[in-house]
């Protein structure tokens, strides 16, 4: 299957070699950037402003010489796009009538589609755009005769594939972006979900910054993909200069960018996700509402429909990033940034729910695990900023049938340097008088572990802190992370599925391991802090609820439900997106399918880093599609606590409303 039968469009956008006031060499140099996209399988090809002739002509746009050859090109570009798929979109001065329009034309399969005029015309500092051309408004005709036959003229055009659902492709010209509402905005309430600009923009110092921010923004604003263009090398430089920028965003997000300064043509390429824009505009409804203010000028839009072609043939492997860890920068930087905000959001929620019930004190249990270790630090945090004394942080560590000698021990040194008051509660007695009330095996002494067992010991655990919590006057800090919600792998009401606030559940264990190695980084922790800190972020996932068997291997979480970098990945597309299975396993193996490939958190050891095949993922994503669909009686009860990111709260309060009894029927078979 290629890329877009799972909802992509492939995006191009060329930067040749300006040939000032050539047309016949711009024509060629622009045929050949069209075959290479045809060959890279886009489904658009984009090319800067007046590329026909140059931007940077002047007066010579005006001569009838000039005009001429424009148009000759403008034919050999239309028949050279015979049996080729792209749209393309051309730059060209466009006499219509008695006036002189600077136009987009939008060729595609040896027919001219549209012409779309430029709407504002730039008229100060080094523009004389006025100079030349009239803008949009003033063109008193719909439609213009071109190459003999009569196509589409104006700014109401969204040139839609009749074979890929979701590409409708408005274009604009230059400083139709720059102004305060660009023609692309209406074109986006109308439907377009990919905007092409085709600029000129000659480069001064600072402009690729603020372009970035434009396009980025704009795409944004619009929840849509924005192409956007610049002319480069060959261009007059006579007063200016100009470096070629062609960046593609979608949705906020920069794709791919060219090199600034080439003096050789370019063609960048990029995957835009058409059901992304999809899911996402139909989620914000407030985008809905302002399609109603503007629905007299929506409305006016016209489609022109062509058909791509033989998509099925087209490219399997995507060209753009897929991230292994979606809720984890890979950057550095933005990581720490990251991490930052995730310890501030879990203080701040923690504070206000202090100040709110009027207590100083909370209660937690702390196995030396990752989880209850986050929820211990963000408490510590907490009081430090409130300055209320750590001692009031009452933390618990309670070893079961199955707690390690290592475990335990690394939860004393925890709660010790932090300086929280800590207590070990041996919880095997109270958990052997329940299991022999209930008759259970293992009070004779067999070795019997099963589901009673393991939940025995967890709802003792929260049992006993949500008394000390009415002995002691506090909270109870849940410790479960999004993660563990996801898949159900939390024990239902007395258990650690429920606390009084938990900072933790939005939270996701592939963003837990990383919020741990960068707080060690921060170097704020005394020496014994970070020591067990490292010990933790390199100890198996266990609940240690099951002893180890005769080979002393000890119970792996990760053995049981599958890899949580598996599962985080799965989760966000799934209830961010909404995704299908398929895209989803299909996206999955484009990100892990080799780990010698694309970009990982530079904390991450080479030993840390995997991969998986088609086969692993298909089978972790039916488990955590069967997990996720079966245990969502337990996230409609789930505690309050802070919501974290965007794509990372299953709260039935916040962003997953869902009934408990709906089965994975129509998941699974789209897996298949």
């Amino acid at each position: 299957m290629s890329v877009y039968s799972h909802g992509f469009a492939r995006i191009a956008a060329a930067v040749p070699l300006v040939a000032l006031a050539d047309p016949q060499r711009n024509a060629e140099r622009t045929i050949a950037l069209i075959q290479q996209a045809h060959t890279a399988d886009a489904a658009l090809v984009v090319f800067p402003e007046l590329g026909l002739c140059g931007y940077s002509v002047d007066d010579l746009v005006q001569q009838d010489a000039l005009g001429d050859a424009v148009m000759a090109a403008l034919d050999e570009i239309v028949e050279a796009t015979l049996g080729l798929r792209p749209l393309v979109a051309v730059g060209a001065p466009l006499r219509v009538d008695d006036a002189l329009f600077n136009c987009a034309i939008l060729i595609q399969d040896g027919q001219i589609l549209g012409v779309t005029p430029k709407s504002y015309l730039p008229n100060y500092r080094e523009f004389y755009e006025q100079r030349y051309f009239a803008a949009a408004r003033d063109a008193v005709v719909d439609s213009v005769v071109l190459g003999g036959q009569e196509v589409p003229f104006g700014t109401d055009l969204i040139f839609e594939a009749a074979d890929l659902p979701g590409f409708r492709v408005h274009a604009e010209v230059c400083e139709d972006s720059w102004v305060p509402i660009p023609p692309s905005t209406l074109a986006s309430l109308a439907g377009a979900t990919v905007l092409v600009n085709l600029s000129g923009s000659p480069v001064t110092v600072g402009k690729e910054a603020y372009r970035e921010a434009l396009v980025t923004g704009q795409s944004a604003r619009c929840v849509a993909a924005q192409v956007y263009v610049a002319s480069g090398f060959g261009e007059s430089t006579t007063d200016l200069a100009w470096d070629g920028d062609a960046l593609i965003a979608e949705n906020g997000t920069l794709l791919a960018r060219s090199a600034a300064f080439a003096m050789d043509e370019q063609l960048i390429v990029t995957d835009v996700d058409l059901d992304r824009l999809r899911q996402e505009r139909a989620r914000m409804i407030s985008l809905r509402d302002q399609v109603g203010d503007y629905a007299a000028a929506v409305r006016d839009f016209r489609r022109i429909v062509f058909t791509l072609g033989d998509l099925d043939d087209a490219d399997p492997d995507l060209r753009r990033r897929v991230p292994r860890y979606p809720f984890v920068p890979t950057s550095e930087a933005d990581r720490q940034q990251r991490c930052r905000e995730v310890m501030n959001i879990q203080v701040q929620g923690l504070a206000q729910r202090l100040r709110a019930t009027g207590l100083t004190r909370v209660l937690i249990g702390v196995s030396g695990g990752l989880d209850s270790t986050l929820a211990l630090l963000a408490a510590v945090e907490t009081f430090d900023r409130l300055g209320l004394d750590r001692t009031d942080i009452h933390a618990y560590t309670m070893p079961g049938f199955a707690t390690a000698s290592h475990t335990l021990a690394r939860s004393h040194v925890l709660m010790d340097s932090l300086g929280v008051s800590g207590t070990e509660l041996d919880i095997r007695p109270s958990c052997l008088q329940m299991l022999a009330d209930l008759g259970h095996p293992f009070a004779e002494g067999e070795p019997v572990y099963d589901v009673t067992f393991e939940n025995v010991q967890a709802g003792e655990r929260t049992s006993h802190l949500f008394r000390l919590a009415n002995h002691l006057g506090g909270i109870v800090l849940g410790t479960g992370d999004l993660s563990e919600l996801a898949l159900g792998w939390c024990t239902y009401g007395v258990g650690d599925q429920m606390s009084h606030y938990n900072v933790n559940g939005s939270v996701p264990k592939s963003l837990i391991q990383h919020q741990i190695r960068a707080m060690i980084d921060a170097g704020s922790y005394l020496p014994e802090t970070t020591a067990a800190l490292r010990e933790i972020l390199a100890d198996v996932i266990t609940p240690e609820l099951i002893p180890p068997g005769e080979d002393g291997a000890v119970q792996s979480t990760e053995d049981t439900v599958g890899p949580y970098e598996l599962h985080d990945f799965f989760l966000y597309y799934l209830t961010r997106f909404g995704y299908r299975p398929a895209k989803i396993a299909y996206l999955a193996e484009q990100a892990w399918r080799d780990k010698n490939t694309g970009h990982w958190p530079s904390m991450m050891a080479d030993d840390e880093r995997n991969e998986y095949d088609a086969a692993t993922i298909a089978r972790w994503l039916e488990v955590f599609l069967r997990r996720f669909m079966a245990n969502q009686f337990k996230r409609t009860a789930m505690p309050n606590g802070p919501k974290i990111g965007s794509g990372g709260s299953l709260s039935p309060r916040g962003d997953w409303r869902a009934p408990s009894d709906a089965p994975a029927t129509v998941w699974l078979d789209g897996l298949k």
